[in-house]
């Protein structure tokens, strides 16, 4: 399943959360974003429990973007911890957002 994120409540579902995250930043507009879309869905479904996944829309969202230094989406933050292990720009193959989620778990 994936959690819609926003500004208010990013560090309550995203910062503080006891699995790891990887949030997609993206827009309705963004034909990238929309194309990986049923990968980032189909991977929440095949690690749920053990990673959360979630999406922030860029244009309702302005703040957390901002901060995480997103200038190009999609963008995708791999956080453990509540800290960043990793991000990807464009639109990662399935197995490349496979392999990424895969480390994510794996990272200390």
């Amino acid at each position: 399943m994936l959690i819609d994120v926003t500004d208010a409540t990013f560090n309550s579902e995203v910062i503080k959360s006891n699995l790891p995250v990887i949030i997609d930043m993206w827009a309705p507009w963004c034909g990238p974003c929309r194309r990986i879309e049923p990968i980032f869905q189909k991977l929440a479904e095949k690690y749920s429990g053990k990673v959360r996944f979630c999406r922030m829309n860029v244009d309702e969202n302005k703040v957390t973007p901002s901060q995480y230094r997103v200038m190009s989406i999609p963008n995708m933050i791999f956080l453990k911890n509540g800290e960043v292990v990793d991000t990807a720009v464009g639109a990662l193959p399935e197995s490349a957002l496979q392999s990424k989620v895969e480390a994510l778990i794996a990272a200390k």
